[in-house]
């Protein structure tokens, strides 16, 4: 996945979208049904193999070759795997390779913490920075042209924060430089209509549902 597939605003499908289990391959289907461009799991590792898992896996979890192999069913699809873990993070590219996805994934949970790792092991998966970003009232253009220079620092495509931060301010500063933003997780119906009136890249909702003709 490159910038240049971001042309108007995505939505991403959280995990669980719709009411629907969360890390299972019915969320996946659920999210492209309601018509989301992107859908959105957690990866960690049961034994070294990635698997779908917020929490630490108990081994009868969804394997990520499964969830690839049910996204390479839906074309141009695309897929944020939010990574918990960097502990076998070279596994991750493996599979994707494998079931031919790899053009069609990207990353988010990529705190400070795990820049390296995701850098040396992935080193062709592109990936949102997970920032803190702080209250509107302390956006400062200051803070703003810092938490850029924090961005393009990292490597990432761009920043992926919570929706009680976001801002319009914040997303022109971030064009302005040629930096993504991602913003998690709305799913009220006005708070989706204030957020989207900022222009960011791209909103996660577990209501994709509600937002097929908003987008």
């Amino acid at each position: 996945m490159k910038n240049s597939d971001f042309k108007t605003m995505t939505i991403t499908a959280h995990t669980g979208c719709v009411g629907t289990e969360e890390n299972s391959l019915q969320s996946i289907e659920k999210g492209v049904e309601c018509g989301a461009q992107i859908i959105e799991f957690d990866v960690q590792y049961y034994n070294g193999i990635p698997v779908l898992s917020h929490d630490a896996p108990k081994g009868a979890e969804v394997t990520l070759e499964e969830a690839f192999l049910k996204v390479k069913e839906y074309e141009n699809l695309k897929v944020n795997v939010d990574i918990k873990s960097v502990e076998y993070i070279h596994t991750v590219g493996e599979v994707a390779e494998k079931t031919d996805v790899k053009d069609r994934i990207f990353f988010t949970g990529v705190n400070d913490d795990f820049v390296s790792a995701v850098k040396k092991n992935c080193p062709d998966i592109e990936y949102y920075l997970n920032v803190n970003v702080l209250p509107k009232r302390k956006q400062t253009d200051e803070y703003l042209n810092s938490l850029v220079k924090k961005v393009k620092d990292s490597g990432a495509i761009g920043i992926n924060f919570n929706k009680k931060s976001a801002t319009k301010r914040l997303v022109e500063v971030f064009h302005k430089n040629g930096l993504l933003v991602s913003i998690w997780t709305v799913n009220g119906y006005f708070k989706f209509r204030k957020i989207k009136s900022f222009g960011p890249d791209n909103i996660t909702t577990r209501r994709p549902d509600k937002f097929k003709v908003a987008r």
